[in-house]
């Protein structure tokens, strides 16, 4: 039989089809399986976690992807704000002008104040906060990767072994004739 890759996805089954997770039997929907299906077994979220148990595997590649996808977004929306602080400032240098002709500077300080304070609660509730995801790539630890590959190991012996029995020819034949 030939060996597996230890690397294992993490899926998630419906709520019907929970099994006992193999290493404390509670009830699971979570399923780490490898790339080409050749082995799979359920296993408690809690588990995927501790670093004695599997360690996650991290593509660099997407991380920086990600990264650099999130600065340009961060860009674009500064530009954006700049922007828009640049267009309030021209509109407001305006409005002073017109408000300078008619000579009422005390209500002209009061009215920027409640802009500029509406504009600040506006910017602070647009924000989302980041969503943290969890990995879904996992190499187990050695001696738990050892084990998964005995057990396939042991499954395959006894299927060969079945086979085996199962076949007339293995056993010798009854002698025929007389001694």
């Amino acid at each position: 039989m030939a060996s597996f890759p230890n690397i294992y996805s993490h899926r998630r089954v419906a709520d019907a089809a929970t099994k006992p997770c193999e290493i404390c039997y509670k009830p699971s929907t979570s399923v780490l399986v490898t790339p080409e299906n050749k082995d799979f077994f359920f296993v408690c979220p809690g588990h995927l976690k501790d670093r004695g148990f599997c360690s996650p595997i991290i593509d660099e590649a997407a991380v920086a992807a990600r990264k650099k996808k999130e600065m340009e977004a961060e860009v674009e929306r500064v530009k954006k704000e700049f922007e828009e602080k640049q267009k309030k400032k021209k509109e407001k240098e305006k409005e002073r002008e017109k408000k300078e002709k008619e000579k009422s500077k005390d209500k002209d300080k009061k009215d920027d104040d409640k802009e500029d304070n509406i504009d600040e609660e506006k910017k602070s509730s647009e924000e989302p906060p980041p969503v943290e995801e969890e990995p879904r790539v996992f190499a187990l630890a050695r001696t738990f990767f050892q084990q998964r590959i005995d057990k396939k190991r042991n499954a395959e012996i006894a299927r060969r072994n079945r086979e085996r029995l199962q076949n007339p020819n293995l056993f010798p034949q009854v002698p025929k004739g007389f001694p």
